[in-house]
């Protein structure tokens, strides 16, 4: 799916005491700053120089201007000079898109030389960063502050970075996640509060019976699904044993449900979905191969009606476009066994059939097995291990009163054996800062089976997510330690109830 092309505006603040010569420097210098960003190739989204702010006015209609534009996605913000903080009260009492500021200054060092009051007048970034991030600290705004000069590559980074959450954000505020069936019987932690989800994500995720996605699979064409079986052919490696025509018949039912899959979220403005496996009727197979190809694709997916998980998923795709290749992807994930071999720990994570192929370590196979679980026939499937090094599991869990993110990072391995009759995508990990801490760690921040898996994405663009869409997060990490992180949420427990 390709993303909406979201701009960034970059504002300069200053005031009009410096006079005309002065103020003419500081438009001149951030245009400088905004075309380097711009031709640096490292940000995701064009960045809008914006005229210098001088007055409570031009502060609140240029802010209230960047709500009203849906292209924003959100705010840069720089004091060039000093810029009285009381002026932007009443702009950002009113702006609702993420924030950042940033700390730097047209020079990169201090020019010992030469050195004067003129110079010292117009290069007050020290100086009025601080007056601005009083006011925004006063006013307990979500924030994002990035201190560094705007030419180093670390800089960039970060920006650009910051940019790819704050556009998954605002890709949240349209997202659709279709809703076939519902929650999987008697499951609590992918079950949740939609409207909630709704008013503080954006995420809609309306329902529609598995019979409406039949009908649309038989209006698929065998000339469609053939097409389709040849690209698999060219894509794929695929394994028919000792009955071709059995696999290949599996295989072409999984190319219609696609077909009918694509179709289906088109006409329906889905960016995102979910199935569960005790609600197919009309349908022969539990979409496997087709589920990994969407994912492929840019589409969010939860099973088992998990609709948290499936927008997670999404919000993941839209942090990331551009970035996948090779060795670096996002995933669908479940934990779902261990090994306790004393200094082999690890956790095998998979699902039944939908783990996104983005990160196979080498081409899939498509297979097909029996399934033992749905009372369908049997399913085709992607097969693979996935590729190793570092990366983070993260799950969104409905607390009640609030929404939590809990990220845990880990260091995905090769398996120290073959899987030869694991006919499913696996991925093993250790996870930081070892497997019984970890474990604990989550299970006492009640995060869930599902998971999404990035090894693109960092701990702290997750952490920058959360606070643009304001929830708790907590992050099990290298150094953590049950002690600590039981004080954590309790702590988090305490502020979070003191927000309602």
């Amino acid at each position: 799916m390709e993303l909406k092309k979201y701009e960034f505006w970059f504002i300069t603040g200053s005031q009009d005491l410096y006079g005309e010569e002065t103020l003419k420097q500081v438009a001149k210098n951030s245009k400088a700053i905004v075309e380097a960003l711009n031709k640096s190739g490292t940000l995701p989204c064009e960045l809008v120089w914006k005229e210098t702010l001088l007055t409570p006015d031009s502060i609140h209609k240029t802010l209230e201007q960047a709500n009203a534009d849906d292209n924003c996605a959100g705010v840069i913000c720089w004091m060039h000079t000093f810029s009285p903080a009381k002026m932007w009260i009443a702009g950002l009492n009113a702006y609702r898109k993420p924030l950042l500021q940033l700390n730097t200054q047209f020079n990169e060092e201090i020019p010992y030389a030469t050195m004067d009051m003129d110079f010292m007048n117009l290069n007050q970034a020290a100086h009025g960063d601080r007056e601005f991030g009083f006011i925004t600290s006063r006013m307990d705004l979500p924030r994002k502050v990035i201190v560094g000069h705007w030419s180093h590559p670390d800089t960039q980074k970060r920006i650009a970075d910051w940019m790819r959450v704050a556009r998954a954000v605002a890709d949240g505020k349209t997202l659709r996640c279709l809703r076939f069936g519902d929650n999987m019987r008697e499951v609590a932690v992918t079950d949740g509060d939609k409207v909630e989800a709704m008013i503080k994500f954006g995420w809609s995720v309306p329902y529609y019976g598995i019979g409406d996605l039949v009908a649309y699979m038989n209006d698929v064409k065998d000339s469609d699904i053939n097409a389709l079986f040849d690209e698999y052919n060219q894509k794929y490696e695929i394994v028919y044993g000792n009955d071709k025509d059995f696999v290949t018949a599996q295989i072409k039912e999984q190319a219609k449900i696609e077909i009918a899959l694509r179709r289906f979220l088109k006409d329906n403005s889905g960016s995102a979905l979910c199935t569960n496996f005790q609600d197919l009727h009309g349908m022969k197979q539990l979409p496997g191969l087709a589920i990994q190809r969407l994912l492929a694709d840019g589409y969010g997916f939860g099973a088992e009606g998990d609709w948290k998980t499936s927008c997670f998923v999404r919000t993941f795709k839209a942090m990331t476009e551009g970035l996948v290749k090779p060795g670096k992807g996002n995933a669908f994930m479940e934990d779902y066994t261990y090994n306790l071999v004393p200094g082999k720990e690890a956790n095998m994570g998979s699902h039944m059939l939908e783990v996104d192929p983005e990160i196979a370590v080498s081409k899939p196979k498509i297979e097909v097995h029996p399934l033992g679980i749905g009372g369908k026939e049997d399913p085709a499937r992607m097969v693979f291990n996935a590729i190793e090094g570092e990366g983070l599991v993260s799950a969104v869990v409905d607390m009640g009163n609030r929404f939590r993110c809990v990220i845990n990072e880990i260091n995905v391995i090769k398996p120290e054996a073959e899987l030869p009759k694991l006919p499913v995508a696996r991925m093993l990990w250790k996870p930081y800062p070892n497997l019984s801490t970890s474990a604990e760690a989550w299970i006492l921040a009640g995060g869930g089976h599902h998971t999404a898996f990035s090894n693109i994405i960092t701990t702290e663009m997750l952490q920058d997510w959360c606070e643009m869409v304001g929830i708790e997060c907590a992050v099990i990490g290298k150094d953590t330690t049950i002690p600590a992180f039981r004080n954590e949420l309790r702590w988090n427990a305490a502020y979070w109830n003191m927000k309602k």
